[in-house]
């Protein structure tokens, strides 16, 4: 069942009673052109005063009646659309949270956050007119030729000629304006995405000078998307004087078939008014139904990308730790057994018979050139990947066989970017132990080389950062995401190229507090220096995706080539 769907589902009640209050709504409005003839036929043309303030009490009550009926079914309407997309967003962002890198690579942060703005707001903006106008609108288009029939026959049947024109001339422009449609919203896509690129990436634009390439740019591409929009416009807008030339026209036949049938004595001129009244409600009723389907083909495209994302499952896979490979009797605490990975889409391995043993305490150093595969190995340790070949094992157990919070609660990670929150810098060191005391935050702190980041702060832990850390610098940014993982207390703690901000005095303070501050935790650091991985128990040198070098730092340099040319580059 689509998802979509199912959440309507849980709003049974709203889903009939909207639509419901809407045919109410409906019959009192269909009531009131029979109102109108009887009030000029028994009350205007008679001179009866009394019956004419009888009927005009009359309308204004069947006016109140619909106003609450269409209030009621607005009501019902809105809390089903919003309840729905409420879900939805909840559904997406846990659905989102339990993709692998992988997933998160291949789909795009932008594209994630478009489906979880834009798109399901326009699936609630077409579930709102679904409920308010799919049985409503039709509903008036024939429920007033019939009423027509029953005011006269004869009349009436200008109602049949003119309906099916109407309905063809609706429908031809609304199929030639769907597909342009969905073409102007592919192009807001993309301008939605270009303005977020240049919004983010606003300080590269500058440092070098491409601001008047990328107005130029955007210039072509909203121009791109104002063309588009002002053709399809153009189109749609014939909608409204072709179908109010038909109508008029068939309101002049059915003003010229009434007069004779008056001047006959057939009919009455209340009559006349009530068959023009009803021709004027199926124009109003047309155009709502064709700007019901209009939105409605948005929504559905906007629910299908939404529930492709919906239907994504993680590509993690999980096995059984007493199965084959589950586990791993070797005396090691973290084992990496021919392991190999490749990418979705790439057509190499990006790390290829991957083999080492490391003790429990141990520090290792990963050093390599740019894209050797330094963290990719990583961030096979926590499970962020699947490597596609051989097996990563902590503690004898297969990463794939331990749930995926209790494997990362051993794990403190620090990426390459680092990544800070809005909010207080106590906020965001909490995001490793939300219950650190106080103590274990100072010490997390102090160990990160952190303490003069928030002294220099005039409210110290309870300092606002901005959004992604904004008003810090590069090394105060990569010392808090630092203290935020020590402070976790962790088992095993990955520093991903974290220090690159840092000079080297600040750097080794850092890796001595962090040894210090418990001797058991094993540490893996990842670095383009070597200075900064020097005096590990372990380097593992990385070329194109294979270990070229295993050893410590003066055995690499006499046997291990790479490892030479990087150091003596850095040195020299």
């Amino acid at each position: 069942m689509n998802p979509i769907i199912k959440m309507l589902g849980r709003y049974k009640k709203e889903a009939i009673l909207g639509p419901l209050f809407k045919l109410l709504e409906a019959v009192f409005e269909l009531l009131v052109p029979l109102v109108v003839a009887s009030l000029i036929d028994g009350g205007i043309l008679r001179k009866d005063k009394a019956y004419t303030v009888q009927m005009f009490v009359f309308l204004i009550l069947l006016a109140v009646i619909g106003l609450i009926s269409s209030v009621t079914a607005q009501y019902f309407a809105a809390k089903a659309a919003v309840g729905v997309s409420t879900r939805l967003r909840s559904e997406l962002f846990k659905k989102i949270q339990s993709f692998s890198f992988s997933e998160l690579d291949k789909t795009g942060a932008s594209t994630l956050i478009t489906r979880m703005t834009g798109d399901v707001n326009q699936v609630q903006n077409g579930i709102n007119m679904f409920l308010r106008l799919f049985l409503r609108s039709p509903f008036i288009v024939f429920g007033a030729m019939i009423m027509a029939f029953t005011v006269d026959f004869q009349s009436a049947l200008v109602f049949v000629g003119v309906i099916p024109v109407l309905f063809a001339v609706v429908f031809a422009i609304i199929l030639v304006s769907i597909p342009l449609y969905k073409k102007v919203q592919e192009k807001l896509d993309k301008v939605t995405l270009k303005t977020r690129e240049n919004l983010t990436g606003v300080r590269v634009i500058r440092a070098f000078c491409r601001e008047d390439k990328e107005i130029n740019d955007f210039k072509q591409m909203n121009q791109k998307l104002a063309d588009s929009q002002n053709y399809v416009g153009k189109i749609s807008a014939l909608m409204n004087p072709v179908t109010y030339v038909i109508i008029n026209a068939a309101i002049i036949v059915l003003i010229y078939v009434g007069a004779i049938r008056v001047e006959q004595g057939i009919i009455t001129q209340g009559a006349v008014v009530a068959l023009y009244n009803y021709m004027s409600q199926i124009l109003v009723e047309l155009i709502k139904l064709a700007n019901l389907i209009i939105t409605m083909t948005k929504s559905v495209a906007c629910a299908g990308r939404v529930t492709a994302i919906l239907k994504t499952e993680s590509s993690l896979e999980f096995i059984n730790a007493d199965s084959e490979c589950g586990k791993k009797e070797s005396g090691n605490y973290i084992e990496f057994s021919n392991v190999g990975l490749v990418y979705k889409g790439a057509g190499e391995e990006s790390l290829s018979n991957i083999s080492f043993s490391v003790k429990k305490g141990e520090t290792v150093g990963i050093i390599g050139g740019t894209g050797s595969g330094k963290t990719s190995l990583v961030h096979l340790i926590p499970h962020f990947y699947d490597c596609t070949s051989g097996g990563v094992y902590i503690d004898g157990i297969n990463v794939k066989a331990y749930p995926v919070e209790e494997l990362r609660k051993k794990i403190g990670i620090v990426m390459q970017k680092s990544v800070l929150f809005k909010g207080t810098i106590r906020e965001n060191i909490l995001w490793g132990n939300g219950n650190a005391s106080e103590k274990e935050i100072s010490e997390a702190i102090e160990a990160a080389q952190a303490a003069d980041v928030v002294n220099s702060k005039k409210d110290g832990l309870d300092e606002m950062i901005e959004q992604n850390g904004r008003n810090l610098s590069g090394g105060q940014k990569q010392r808090l995401t630092i203290a935020r993982a020590l402070v976790r207390k962790p088992e095993i703690l990955i520093l991903d190229d974290s220090s690159s901000a840092l000079d080297y005095a600040t750097d080794a303070r850092l890796r001595q507090s962090i040894k210090k501050l418990d001797p058991n935790m094993t540490v893996f650091i990842v670095s383009q220096r070597t200075s900064s991985i020097m005096y590990a128990d372990k380097i593992i040198v990385l070329d194109d995706g294979k270990i070229v070098g295993i050893g410590a730092h003066e055995n690499l340099i006499k046997s291990c080539e790479v490892y030479r040319e990087i150091h003596l580059s850095q040195t020299e």
